[in-house]
């Protein structure tokens, strides 16, 4: 394929899709990511197209938000092993919040398998996916429905959710940088998923590898509220999606990537295999090196002993020895 048909096929992916990957357009045009990224450039040259970390996006893509068609089609192998990965964070009988998005949808589609759930939620896709599991209770809020996502905002969704108190939060977005946290492009999308926020213990954000380094305009969650960001493995030239992980992790968020093996680093080639999860040790943080179970201290053993007590011990160690 010469240089001007694969620009032109990759112009008409972008545009049928809002967003897609370096590795998606490498896999359609049949060749290198590098070749493809020098593609992506010359489109971005002509205005034709955005650049974004680990991908391309339509012209604007600051303020535009993809549609739900266009964000179905986007990095679809990915959100499937990041819902993979994520749905083993949730725990049977747990109550959870769960946002709207692509994403999260095919989240809720294996969290239909877990007894005792109670699902709380402003989007319609991650109702529907529940709708038919016998062994988990779904709570919708109310508010205004948004037809580019399916997803209830506005105020009479934020009232609903006052009072609320669940154990986790699992959230999407259009955007995520170390710097602002998770953004998106739209203001009551926006305002609906910091009301979820404030009604979870504990934040875990699922995004692929496209969005990592990704600003937009309203900042949803900010980095130092966020407790886990579940992700997939970028690809190995992605050197910004890479360092971006580490710059989570160096402020305490704890990164978990699908398919990535248990001592790759985060810039590896992802492994075949069913995803696996990898926790990101943050700075200062101690791992447990002391082998075996900890021993046990009865309080009486923070005083001396009294003189036959000595003499019984010294004698047992002594008996020790001559075993050994």
């Amino acid at each position: 394929m010469f240089a001007a048909e694969r620009r032109q096929l990759i112009l008409e992916m972008v545009r049928a899709n809002g967003a897609v990957s370096l590795r998606e357009l490498a896999r359609v045009v049949q060749t290198s990511e590098v070749t493809v990224r020098r593609d992506v450039r010359a489109l971005e040259a002509e205005g034709l197209l955005d650049r974004r970390h680990g991908g391309a996006v339509l012209p604007g893509g600051f303020t535009r938000e993809s549609g739900f068609p266009q964000k179905s089609l986007s990095a679809t192998a990915e959100k499937t092993a990041i819902a993979d990965l994520a749905a083993g964070l949730v725990e049977e009988g747990e109550a959870i919040v769960v946002g709207a998005g692509t994403t999260t949808q095919e989240l809720a589609r294996r969290l239909a398998r877990v007894p005792g759930l109670t699902v709380v939620t402003n989007s319609l896709l991650v109702a529907q996916a529940l709708a038919h599991a016998n062994r988990v209770e779904v709570v919708m809020t109310g508010g205004t429905l948004r037809g580019s996502n399916y997803a209830l905002v506005g105020s009479g969704a934020e009232q609903s959710l006052q009072g609320l108190r669940v154990s986790r939060a699992f959230l999407s977005g259009s955007g995520l940088t170390a710097e602002r946290g998770l953004s998106t492009s739209n203001m009551l999308s926006a305002s609906v998923d910091r009301a979820l926020v404030q009604a979870a213990a504990e934040v875990v954000v699922l995004a692929d590898h496209t969005k990592l380094g990704t600003d937009t305009m309203f900042q949803t969650v900010p980095t130092d509220v966020i407790t886990r960001l579940v992700t997939d493995e970028p690809p190995v030239h992605d050197e910004r999606a890479a360092t971006e992980l580490q710059a989570l992790a160096d402020q305490g968020v704890q990164v978990a990537v699908a398919g990535a093996t248990p001592s790759g680093g985060a810039a590896d080639p992802v492994q075949p295999g069913p995803p696996q999860r990898r926790d990101v040790p943050l700075p200062g943080q101690r791992r447990n090196v002391t082998p075996g179970p900890p021993t046990l201290r009865a309080a009486s053993a923070l005083t001396d002993p009294a003189p036959g007590d000595r003499e019984r011990e010294r004698a047992a160690r002594v008996a020790d020895l001559r075993r050994r």
